[in-house]
């Protein structure tokens, strides 16, 4: 099967259309992600105060993995036959819905139930927000079109958190958690109804065209399997970093809080103008860059001794991810054909599922039964050997050239 990787450059009615579409994703993923920085940030901490253990604080994080594992390949298929619209539009009551369980949840088991509910959400949201961008987005402007995806979520992560905290400083995590999370879940079903006002279908033929199989090839494979393998890897660290980080440096909420700043305004500021060179050099070179510099940074933590070097080491990791991410997500789309685009990204987030769904009960155990720095060692091995294997494995075909999958 032949799939020429310029096939949407003049698709959907040209470059102000492509952008007013990309404006209005925009807006509600920006409306959407209001919490979830602070929700990452803060649910760990929550909790070890209702009583979860480190084990315990991974099931949060493998429960909301294991739904979006079960449910992307199947949310894939039905993109690509029904249209992108109806599933985006569920992602974002999903999620208003999700946020409104969180205030009402207080017991370890009902954490679980809320992050089960956020996976769904996740699973709708995301593979359609990303096969929009896919889309509407040129050949030669994906990877920074992707990135501007990025910085939506995360510039609404920014501003919700410092939202949230507006509210926890005062009232303290166990009494704010409630009404924090009910304005959270209002916000949520309101980018639903401005979506559902505004936003178009970007693939009107869904229903209509042939639907071509994804063919295995080598650059695909490959893909999958890194993704798979760092997904858990990565999966390992962010559970138990905001409880390594309370032990070893004796901290607060509120200091930790200033040290992640800077990593969330790489992330703010960054990913589309790095998603603009993978446009131009290719997709191969920032990830590799990226995945590289991150193992080294993973190496690292384990030795810092206080949040001033914590926190210029983590905006370097994350300035390693914002560079790789849009290439990567860009380069699904240089696979695979519009007709092939939601089950290419049902695959691609299932394989990410599957090491996020696994990585958070082994850094759980690794940090109690080996020690603390063990899951960040380990990190930053697996980082290493994949780098090797992008590397070696990995070829990327041009954006000019044809790609015979």
């Amino acid at each position: 099967m032949v799939t020429d990787v310029r096939e949407r450059q003049t698709a959907h009615g040209g470059g102000k259309d492509r952008a007013g579409v990309l404006a209005r994703l925009g807006r509600s993923i920006f409306l959407i992600s209001l919490p979830f920085g602070i929700l990452d940030f803060v649910l760990p901490i929550y909790g070890r105060a209702i009583g979860a253990d480190a084990v315990g604080i991974g099931l949060f994080f493998s429960a909301f993995s294991l739904m979006t594992v079960l449910l992307r390949p199947l949310v894939g298929v039905r993109l690509d036959r029904r249209g992108r619209r109806p599933f985006f539009l569920a992602g974002l009551v999903g999620y208003g819905v999700t946020m409104l369980a969180f205030a009402f949840s207080d017991r370890v088991w009902s954490i679980v139930l809320a992050r089960t509910l956020q996976g769904v959400a996740s699973a709708f949201l995301w593979l359609s927000a990303r096969a929009i961008t896919a889309d509407v987005a040129a050949a030669d402007d994906r990877g920074r079109s992707m990135g501007r995806v990025e910085q939506f979520a995360t510039r609404g992560g920014i501003v919700g958190t410092f939202l949230g905290f507006g509210v926890l400083f005062p009232l303290g995590i166990e009494r704010g958690w409630r009404p924090l999370f009910i304005g959270y879940g209002a916000v949520g079903l309101l980018s639903a109804l401005l979506a559902w006002r505004r936003l178009p279908e970007t693939d009107p033929a869904a229903a209509r065209a042939p639907r071509r199989p994804i063919v295995w090839s080598r650059p695909w494979t490959v893909l999958l399997l890194v993704t798979a393998v760092t997904g858990a890897s990565w999966a390992m660290v962010s559970p138990i970093l905001m409880i390594f980080l309370q032990d070893r440096l004796a901290v607060g909420v509120s200091e930790l809080a200033w040290a992640f700043l800077p990593s969330a305004l790489v992330w703010a500021l960054f990913p589309a103008r790095l998603g603009r060179l993978a446009d131009r050099f290719g997709r191969k070179p920032l990830m590799v860059l990226g995945m590289a510099v991150a193992a080294g940074t993973s190496f690292l933590i384990p030795g810092l001794s206080g949040l001033v070097s914590f926190a210029g080491l983590w905006a370097l990791q994350a300035l390693c991810y914002a560079a790789g991410d849009p290439a990567e997500q860009a380069l699904v789309a240089d696979l695979t054909g519009g007709d092939q685009r939601g089950r290419a990204y049902g695959l691609y987030t299932l394989a990410a599922g599957l090491g996020a769904t696994v990585g958070p009960l082994v850094g759980g155990w690794l940090y109690e039964a080996v020690g603390p720095r063990a899951p960040f060692y380990a990190n930053g091995a697996v980082l290493a050997a994949c780098t090797v294997a992008l590397v070696v494995l990995l070829r990327v075909p041009a954006l000019d050239e044809t790609v015979e999958l």
